[in-house]
């Protein structure tokens, strides 16, 4: 590892400000920021930016860049479709976009590069309605200001799936020195590099507007509060409820682009500290709810009044509500097809399930990652078999209607809107609904514990978990009868003493089913040092659900001393 730190620190290409940083680190963070390289995983790559072959820089996105061109060349026509790149309000956003948009040049592959910040979903949509190759989009989602990051699309909008995303990283791996990587682009490349915004903006904003299934309905009952926590949301949800005529109210502070998220204490819509000052601004202005979106604008969170409080529903409980909602609509509307069918993970609460069949609508489970549901929405558009009604995971994640390839956070909005104004008609709130779809379905508790390890440390750690529970034969947890074991990366699910292959990519996440019907999984975040542990608990109320809960979060930690 000094071998390389000396090369780092030596090399004459070395950008000038990260040069500068050699001084201000400590040796730990010096070592955490060479012991390896950034890894690109199947969501692309994320990571501390800052000097170092382990952190987001010019040079490691120059290396993520050369990799994808090279995959690009292998189709005819991408030096005529080109790719499409948009990024969020992070440091170093704009110009590592520009940097993509170079190291493809040099590779004589145009690209389309937005003007300003804009929504992950619209890059998803751009690549479709410009004809593109691929897409980019330089975003850290969530993850706090010390963060970037580098997401790929393919021809359909869609984050490339494993087997595609293997052949880049392929590429980056045959990429010895990415301190060797030059851009020299000539005058005809130059010229290859052009700026998108309104011819993309305003085609993307009807198509939002197309989702509304109530047009017609009275929308002056609700007040609605937004934030979009400094990020890219801001234009795209202003102006679609300004056109369907929703009125909301912003929360002015978080409206700024700021790259550091000075006035949030977690831009992450997961966390309930996100909500302080748009629960503060609800209580000033009697809003029914508000919303909040995450930087890149891929998931949104909601938080509802109820009985003068503001309740913070999780994405599975949305997830759930919003089920309801769009199969309720539907029928009335008789807009349900006979085949429909909705996505989530193997990680998302059974309960949005169980709703869907009391309609007769079919739930496909994918690995986490939205890539594996526009894989799906790909291959049904294809075949007919089946349509396409929504796509959910339970980290507030949403897709209503398949023009975009992601989770669409502008699309959530508008249809949780819609969804609020519905009920609030039939004077109740959105917790009204959840509680009716417990009294109907049962009471079910999910919860998500992430254990955070950073570090080479950490790493090693987190693979431990996994392997502990991966050969451990573990009978129960809280008393609770295991019934079944799925283990997606060994692609096995077992019951006793039978042992079948299960139908997915393989994945390092674990599954156990319990006696009553609750489930617990583990899996390492693809995105973040943490390991991640999902629960899905059923109770006779939730107060048994909360118990049943703590007792088996209480027995997991036995196993990860």
């Amino acid at each position: 590892m000094q071998k390389v730190i000396e090369h780092w620190k030596n090399h004459p290409n070395l950008e000038p400000k990260l040069r500068a940083e050699f001084d201000r680190l400590s040796e730990t963070e010096l070592n955490d920021a060479f012991y390896t390289n950034l890894e690109f995983g199947t969501a692309g790559m994320r990571g501390l930016l800052g000097v170092g072959c382990n952190r987001m820089n010019v040079h490691t996105i120059r290396k993520a860049n050369v990799a994808f061109g090279r995959y690009l060349s292998q189709y005819p026509n991408v030096s005529k479709k080109g790719v499409a790149i948009a990024y969020d309000n992070r440091h170093m956003s704009k110009a590592f976009a520009e940097e993509s948009a170079k190291v493809l040049a040099s590779f004589n592959i145009p690209s389309y590069v937005f003007t300003a910040l804009r929504p992950t979903p619209e890059l998803s949509y751009a690549v479709r309605e410009l004809g593109c190759e691929g897409g980019i989009v330089i975003t850290a989602s969530h993850n706090p200001k010390e963060y970037n990051g580098y997401k790929v699309y393919d021809q359909r909008g869609c984050q490339l799936v494993p087997e595609l995303i293997d052949q880049v990283i392929a590429e980056i791996n045959a990429i010895e020195d990415e301190l060797e990587i030059k851009v020299n682009l000539n005058d005809e490349q130059k010229a290859m590099i052009h700026w998108i915004d309104k011819e993309i903006d305003e085609p993307y904003i009807k198509r939002v507007l197309e989702i509304q299934h109530r047009k017609d309905m009275d929308k002056s009952n609700v007040k609605i509060v937004f934030t979009p926590q400094h990020g890219t949301a801001l234009m795209s949800v202003e102006e679609v409820f300004k056109q369907a005529g929703y009125p909301y109210v912003l929360v002015k502070e978080q409206c700024t682009f700021d790259p550091n998220f000075s006035q949030t204490k977690s831009p992450n819509p997961e966390e309930k500290v996100a909500y302080e000052k748009a629960i503060e601004l609800s209580k000033q202005v009697g809003a029914d709810a508000a919303l909040s979106t995450d930087p890149d604008a891929d998931r949104v969170g909601v938080v509802v009044r109820h009985n003068d409080e503001y309740v913070l529903l999780t994405g599975n409980q949305t997830g759930s509500i919003l089920i309801k909602y769009l199969l309720r609509t539907k029928k009335e509307l008789n807009a349900l097809p006979s085949n429909a069918v909705i996505f989530n993970t193997v990680v998302t609460s059974d309960l949005g399930a169980k709703v869907a069949k009391s309609y007769g609508v079919e739930v496909e489970k994918t690995l986490t990652g939205f890539k594996f549901i526009g894989e799906k929405i790909a291959k049904y558009e294809v075949t007919n078999e089946k349509s396409f009604v929504l796509g959910y995971e339970e980290s507030y994640g949403y897709l209503v209607e398949p023009f975009v390839r992601d989770k669409d956070a502008i699309q959530a909005c508008l249809i949780l809107a819609e969804c609020i104004s519905f009920y609030k008609h039939e004077g109740k709130t959105l917790v009204d609904v959840l509680n009716e779809l417990y009294a109907t379905y049962g009471y079910h508790h999910e919860d998500q514990v992430s254990l955070t390890l950073k570090g080479s440390e950490g790493s090693q750690k987190i693979k431990a978990i996994l392997d502990h529970f991966r050969t451990q034969a573990i009978p129960s947890f809280a008393g609770l009868k295991v019934v079944a074991k799925e283990d997606y990366l060994l692609k096995l699910r077992t019951v006793g003493t039978d042992v079948r292959s299960l139908d997915f990519p393989p994945s390092d996440v674990i599954k156990y089913y319990l006696e009553d019907g609750s489930w617990l999984a583990i899996r390492p975040s693809g995105t973040e040092p943490k390991c991640k542990f999902y629960f899905c608990v059923l109770g006779k109320d939730e107060a048994d659900a909360k118990a049943k809960f703590k007792a088996i979060h209480e027995n997991l930690n036995t196993h990860l001393n």
